[in-house]
């Protein structure tokens, strides 16, 4: 299976948009709000036209100055991100989540480019900003579930140790799911690029574990410091 993956006119990626518009179309006849589905879309849209031409600059630059700022740029955005559904009795929130997503993806991030992958240079864009990428954002996604359900069991009156085991379980549903499923359920992104890239099942399946492990990872990691570094609230609460 050696054949190259075909490049995607826009005339034939417009296709693509006949199922959104059927979704777009139930909403309107069913009176649902519709303003936050399609702002979401245009986002969709125009960011990942944006970024493939920022890709292509970086990937030629090879800049590890730029690298390095476009990553974290990438852990501040996925920092905001991650406190949207949060209502905390603190306003410092930010701090805890960037610390959060940033520590476990530098973890996760050496031991997977520097252990496995022998990344050289160590700032390989093509292979070190699509990985990051998905550590920042299975942090984020677990920084966002497990402080919601946090500060919702800590307002509820629960003591700080049993609030954090019951939002660090709820955090790792998703992912603990995704192992369960993956290969039965699902091909996941990896694996499924790289078998229309026409690699090998056998070795793209092979960089599917590493994946699974190092979302895994990022997501308890993350989930975690956060937790820890809100230990703080549950004497705020108390006080009060």
């Amino acid at each position: 299976m050696d054949q190259a993956l075909a490049t995607i006119p826009l005339s034939k990626l417009a296709i693509a948009f006949i199922p959104v518009v059927f979704v777009l179309v139930l909403l309107a006849c069913w009176s649902l709000p519709q303003k936050r589905t399609w702002h979401a879309l245009v986002r969709m849209l125009v960011q990942l036209l944006l970024v493939g031409y920022v890709l292509s600059y970086i990937f030629e630059s090879d800049n590890a100055w730029i690298i390095g700022a476009l990553l974290l740029v990438m852990v501040l955005f996925s920092s905001w991100i991650a406190l949207n559904n949060i209502e905390s009795p603190g306003k410092s929130l930010f701090n805890s989540a960037f610390w959060a997503i940033f520590i476990s993806s530098v973890i996760v991030l050496l031991v997977i480019t520097q252990g496995v992958l022998n990344l050289e240079p160590w700032h390989e864009a093509k292979t070190l900003v699509p990985l990051a990428g998905m550590v920042f954002a299975n942090g984020m996604n677990s920084v966002s579930l497990c402080g919601e359900r946090f500060f919702a069991e800590i307002n509820r009156g629960e003591s700080y140790l049993d609030a954090r085991n019951i939002a660090f379980k709820a955090s790792m549903i998703p992912n603990v799911n995704a192992l369960f499923a993956v290969g039965i359920v699902s091909l996941p992104g990896m694996m499924t690029g790289q078998i229309l890239a026409g690699v090998s099942p056998f070795i793209a399946a092979r960089y599917q574990i590493m994946v699974m492990c190092m979302v895994f990872a990022s997501a308890g990691l993350a989930s975690a410091i956060f937790l820890m570094l809100n230990k703080k609230y549950n004497r705020l609460i108390i006080k009060n």
